[in-house]
């Protein structure tokens, strides 16, 4: 989440038409563990199951979670960890011990869906870890005979344009790094993970951008319209952004997972209520089926930041993006079987 502040007012500019310019069927949720009240793992993994939540993203490879996730029937999105890269990248013998610790002794009784080398890490200092640690870990896992797809998770910085949708395009600083990378994923029709937030570019200026259009709205007008396809969903605008970025790069018909999006529900940032987090959250769930005006039809594989307020994350909105409190209580409820 950390690159999104830095790009919020590209993607302002970019995707909000203002005058000043194959998945799987299944909305996840993210478990972030950044707090010190959080409840215990079995417990959490329980409210998966009671929220009728299918599937879920780890940041880091724990074992106490991945224990308590043996026979729940969960997809898994198992993350390893940024600082963890170059060395992943380096030492294929480290890449081996990774996998025998944190995916060996679970496969079979957990349901692994990826691999995520790395997050939000490209264009950076790490950017050219990330290829040769995918690499690395997917002969790990083939060595295991394990056929769990390793892939990678980026921010919407990656993309240098993006308005309109049809015109997005990886950055000259990210297109180096992202293009042998979509290459890699489509020799496997591996899934590239995206992370999108539209609350962003709507806090970095709100009276330029449509409330309803952020919120993914029924109600909201169409604020762009590219080749004749109108949009009234950013989120539809950033995801056909970056499959047209995707294209470019080498990557027709290559899927894309949202690994995060969200709202947060306080914190003193513009439109941060528990109001528009039920409304933004709730609204993806509907619109989950539909796909995209450039794909669509197709269900978009999603996964909601995050399942709980964490209050070691830096304080302001960053600590409110939780559909529950960690005493377990609901901050607003989303209907997933909707």
């Amino acid at each position: 989440m950390a690159a999104l502040w830095a790009t919020a007012c590209a993607l302002l500019l970019l995707l909000c038409g203002c005058s000043v310019i194959s998945g799987v069927e299944s909305i996840g949720v993210n478990y972030g563990m950044i707090g010190d009240n959080l409840p215990p793992p079995d417990k959490v993994v329980a409210m998966y199951r009671a929220n009728n939540i299918t599937d879920i993203r780890l940041f880091h490879p724990d074992t106490t979670v991945l224990g308590a996730l043996r026979g729940s029937g969960l997809g898994v999105v198992l993350g390893a960890l940024n600082e963890d890269l170059a060395r992943l990248a380096s030492d294929a013998s480290f890449a081996a011990s990774w996998v025998q610790s944190y995916v060996t002794p679970f496969a079979g009784a957990v349901r692994f869906r990826y691999i995520n080398a790395g997050n939000e890490v490209i264009p950076g200092d790490d950017a050219a870890s990330v290829l040769p640690a995918m690499r690395n870990l997917q002969s790990a896992l083939r060595a295991a005979g394990l056929g769990v797809p390793v892939t990678t998770a980026v921010a919407t910085s990656v993309l240098g344009s993006s308005y309109p949708p049809s015109q997005g395009a990886f950055s000259e600083a990210a297109l180096p790094t992202m293009a042998p990378i979509v290459s890699f994923l489509a020799s496997s029709g591996t899934p590239l993970l995206v992370n999108v937030y539209p609350y962003f570019a709507y806090s970095a200026d709100p009276s330029s951008v449509s409330l309803d259009y952020a919120l993914m709205s029924p109600s909201a007008s169409a604020v762009v319209t590219d080749g004749g396809v109108a949009y009234t969903s950013m989120f539809d605008a950033i995801l056909d952004a970056a499959y047209a970025a995707l294209d470019k790069a080498g990557g027709q018909g290559l899927e894309l997972v949202v690994s995060e999006t969200g709202w947060p529900s306080g914190g003193g940032g513009a439109g941060a209520s528990v109001e528009n987090a039920a409304a933004y959250c709730n609204n993806l769930v509907r619109h989950f089926g539909r796909g995209t005006p450039r794909r669509p039809g197709k269900p978009v594989e999603t996964y909601i930041f995050a399942m709980f307020n964490e209050n070691q994350k830096p304080e302001g909105v960053e600590q409110h993006f939780g559909l529950f409190q960690p005493d377990m209580s609901e901050v607003y409820h989303v209907d997933f079987s909707a």
